[in-house]
């Protein structure tokens, strides 16, 4: 929950105003990974799997998806 001074410095800072120009420039949602678009695949993966692949993308500063797309692409080559 946040704080009352943290909600008054939101209010300020929108009474101020806001750059429209740059909050048009930042765009919305994920940045995009390229030029084509991406597809969303199911998997299934049992407990241990999932727990192996926590530990490695832990280890590395990854998300799962990252993760995986790296091991995707060493099994690839």
């Amino acid at each position: 929950m946040a704080s009352d001074e943290q909600i008054q410095g939101w209010a300020a800072e929108a009474e101020a105003g806001y750059d429209v120009e740059e909050l048009k420039r930042r765009g919305r949602g994920r940045p995009g990974r390229g030029a084509e678009p991406m597809q969303v695949v199911a998997v299934r993966l049992t407990a241990e799997e999932i727990a192996a692949l926590d530990a490695v993308a832990g280890r590395e500063h990854l998300s799962r998806s990252e993760a995986i797309r790296r091991a995707l692409a060493d099994f690839a080559a």
